[in-house]
């Protein structure tokens, strides 16, 4: 989800840890004082990145600087690009991706909270992080803290920041045309003629990369069918053949002559394009979406809950709210010195350094001291805090080797090729996939 950085920079970033540990070097031999108790010798530790662009590049670049001077640690990041990394996940963890490397993954890794990382935890391609937990388990809301267990009941992850799927607005366009925001289905879809009528795409939309689609039939699942049915479909519990499924395929495919043409030729970064210069009057995405946004303009934009739509499920509130975070592989290469890392990545001090150079996300510590947040980040903060269910997106609280290119992307893409083709036959397709997986 972006251009990986080119080598001046990462050779900056690299000679950025490297004068840390020359400094924490230095005052370890300045004399006996150096030598005492309480000081400890800095620590390479690898670290496996997938933030491969700005903002996210140079602000974890920043919270690694700040551990490896809190820590006494010496993060070595190596950045992968975003999405062959989330693709080749398992291969990475067992050494064999990418072509040529060395054998071992990075001892620490991001990496997703949830079931995507449950996953891997649960075939021991993660080491567990009791030690580190025992540190940060005041800074944590319960929810983050199952968000973080394995299936064994050990604690594998470190989440760092969350962000809401939620439909953002310009507040410039809806004052100029006399919007109001809408709280029901139908006051939304009435707006989206007005919006029509007056000469905009009601409902930016993109799914170029293959997974932007997975939001919307997310949030329309759990406001059609709930939170439950939702993560029992997620998890094969429930089946894609099921009627209220077609139910979710049918009212997508109903959104999207409202919603900006050819979306598999447009990407989610021409959507909010499209929602910053006042061509769209709606955008459903990520708080992402702000890294497209010249920051001029982010004044203007406003955020919303989906509708509800009127049923037993209103009183959920559910949305999609992701966390990403840190684990540990396999290769505890410097293991205390990878826990100290971790446990620092787990405090809000640390995570509030990345937040400095991103307004997309907020904190996961609860902690978190939220007064240097814009009033962007408060708005995703309140958004988050009315939820009554949060999941974390259909390619995390899915098995991955059904979630990506060999499925649920898949499927998706050809629907939004042909939305008119025969839904039952389509749905029947995806429950065989599904039937067809090894255990897990």
């Amino acid at each position: 989800m972006g251009v990986l950085p080119s080598p001046a920079r990462r050779r900056a970033l690299r000679m950025l840890f490297a004068a840390a540990t020359v400094l924490a070097l230095a005052a370890t031999a300045a004399g006996p004082a150096a030598a005492s108790p309480g000081r400890l010798m800095p620590q390479v530790v690898s670290v496996g990145s997938h933030y491969d662009s700005d903002p996210d590049f140079t602000g974890f670049a920043a919270e690694m600087a700040y551990c490896a001077g809190a820590k006494s640690t010496t993060p070595d990041i190596h950045t992968y690009e975003w999405t062959p990394f989330q693709d080749n996940f398992q291969a990475y963890l067992e050494g064999t991706w990418p072509e040529g490397s060395e054998g071992t993954p990075e001892t620490v890794a991001t990496w997703f909270g949830g079931h995507r990382m449950q996953y891997f935890a649960g075939h021991g391609l993660l080491t567990p992080i009791p030690t580190v937990w025992r540190q940060i388990e005041h800074n944590y809301s319960p929810a983050m803290q199952e968000l973080s267990t394995g299936p064994d009941g050990q604690l594998y992850f470190v989440p760092q920041f969350t962000y809401p799927w939620v439909v953002l607005y310009n507040t410039s366009v809806f004052a100029a045309h006399g919007y109001t925001v809408p709280t029901t289905f139908d006051e939304f879809l009435a707006l989206a003629g007005r919006m029509q009528s007056d000469g905009l795409v009601p409902l930016a939309f993109g799914d170029a990369d293959g997974w932007e689609a997975m939001g919307l039939f997310d949030i329309l699942d759990m406001r059609l069918n709930g939170f439950d049915f939702h993560m029992g479909l997620m998890n094969g519990a429930q089946s894609w053949t099921d009627a209220r499924v077609k139910a979710v395929f049918e009212q997508l495919r109903d959104l999207l002559p409202l919603a900006s043409p050819d979306p598999l030729s447009r990407s989610w970064r021409d959507g909010a394009a499209e929602l910053a210069d006042g061509t769209a009057g709606m955008y459903f995405l990520g708080t992402f979406a702000s890294w497209a946004i010249d920051p001029s303009v982010m004044p203007d934009i406003d955020m919303f809950a989906f509708p509800v739509f009127g049923n037993a499920y209103d009183a959920e509130a559910a949305i999609d709210a992701p966390v990403d975070g840190l684990a540990m592989t396999t290769n505890t290469t410097n293991l205390s010195a990878a826990q100290r890392l971790l446990a620092c990545a787990g405090s809000p001090a640390a995570q509030l350094q990345f937040l400095a150079y991103d307004s997309g996300y907020i904190a996961a510590a609860k902690t978190a001291d939220t007064s240097s947040y814009t009033p962007f980040q408060q708005r995703m903060a309140s958004v988050i805090a009315s939820a009554g269910h949060i999941a974390q997106f259909m390619d995390r609280d899915m098995r991955p080797d059904f979630a990506g290119p060999g499925g649920m992307q898949t499927f998706l893409t050809d629907f939004l090729a042909n939305p008119d083709q025969d839904l039952d036959a389509f749905l029947a397709g995806i429950q065989t996939a599904w039937d067809a997986l090894p255990p897990e």
